[in-house]
């Protein structure tokens, strides 16, 4: 076949992270998010947005000292039981803004006291226009079903809501700085295409994803890539909740992508990925080497937590692209899936 957009797609992170930096849209919803002055925060997503606004919720909760929950919407749209959602600054994320459960809930959030803000690529969407704040992710046009560079831009506009509404100079370097990063994690697609070959010829029944804290949602998000895309059975977990019962699940037949940050996680899923070596687990290790290995598929330092996800979650997309087009599959247009998901 030919060369999926997927991949194409993609490749395009680093133009898309270029172009949202400097947007007044963000400058904007940052003073009005200030003078509001939420006392905590909830987001509302579905599918991989969910995974953007779990990252999300690490960093405002690490850097802003801020609650986060992640709201159910069919709790107001199927239930019918309205939160008291006064002082809450509601986020929601969406590349397309056009499932009406989302639509729905945050429209009843905003008449129920709170502060609605809508991070979303498409600015004229029923969802951008329930918000009181819209912020654009800037991503452009995404054809393939999979979300690649629209998951990505909300992960990074994430980062940059964190820094306009609490400026960090570290963070304001890592972000200027991420366009380059992204460009040097897209030259390591060659060692991601050769890690989906070894991966394909292993022919695995399921797949298990880990990672923790600020990585912990791109888990979640590439494993949903390697069940839509690939066609694999893949199951994400933290790696603090792995050894809650999950573990009984890893085998030397079962491999794991394990995401290895350079953040405060770091000696404790180093320690995790000793445990797997004792299961005999095949592991794919992404992100930072340990003291005991190298990283299968390394991800350069992007100079803050904040902006390291993006890195890491860039470099798994290479993996699983080329994975699926080894298995035989399209993955532009994986089975039973459509581009725009309505729930109700």
């Amino acid at each position: 076949m030919t060369e999926p957009l997927m991949l194409t797609e993609a490749r395009e992170a680093p133009q898309v992270t270029a172009r949202q930096a400097g947007h007044p849209a963000l400058a904007a919803a940052a003073r009005a998010i200030r003078a509001f002055a939420p006392t905590f925060v909830v987001t509302l997503a579905r599918g991989s947005s969910d995974h953007a606004a779990t990252t999300l919720k690490y960093a405002l909760e690490t850097q802003l000292r801020l609650p986060v929950m992640s709201a159910a919407p069919s709790v107001s749209g199927v239930y019918g039981a309205d939160l008291n959602l006064k002082g809450a600054l509601v986020l929601a994320i969406s590349q397309s803004g056009g499932s009406p459960d989302l639509v729905g809930a945050l429209s009843r959030a905003r008449a129920a006291g709170a502060l609605t803000c809508a991070l979303v690529n498409v600015e004229d969407s029923p969802l951008a226009q329930a918000a009181e704040l819209v912020v654009p992710l800037c991503a452009g046009e995404e054809r393939a079903v999979a979300a690649t560079k629209s998951y990505l831009a909300a992960l990074v506009m994430g980062a940059r809501l964190v820094q306009a509404w609490q400026p960090s100079p570290a963070l304001a370097r890592a972000l200027d700085a991420l366009p380059g990063t992204l460009e040097a994690t897209l030259r390591a697609e060659p060692r991601a295409r050769e890690l989906a070959t070894q991966l394909a010829q292993a022919e695995p029944q399921r797949l298990l994803v880990l990672g923790r804290g600020l990585h912990a949602g791109v888990a979640d998000e590439v494993a949903l890539k390697f069940q839509e895309t690939a066609g694999l059975a893949a199951l994400p977990f933290s790696t603090a909740e792995f050894a809650h019962g999950p573990a009984r699940l890893a085998d030397p037949q079962t491999p794991a992508v394990f995401f290895q940050a350079r953040d405060a996680t770091a000696p404790f899923t180093a320690d995790t990925l000793r445990t797997l070596g004792g299961y005999g687990t095949p592991v794919t290790l992404i992100g930072a080497a340990t003291p005991e290995r190298a990283a299968d598929l390394p991800t350069p330092a992007s100079g803050h937590p904040l902006t390291d996800p993006a890195a890491s979650a860039l470099a798994a997309q290479l993996l699983i692209a080329h994975l699926a087009v080894q298995r035989g599959e399209n993955p532009d247009a994986p089975p039973r899936l459509s581009k725009v998901t309505r729930t109700h």
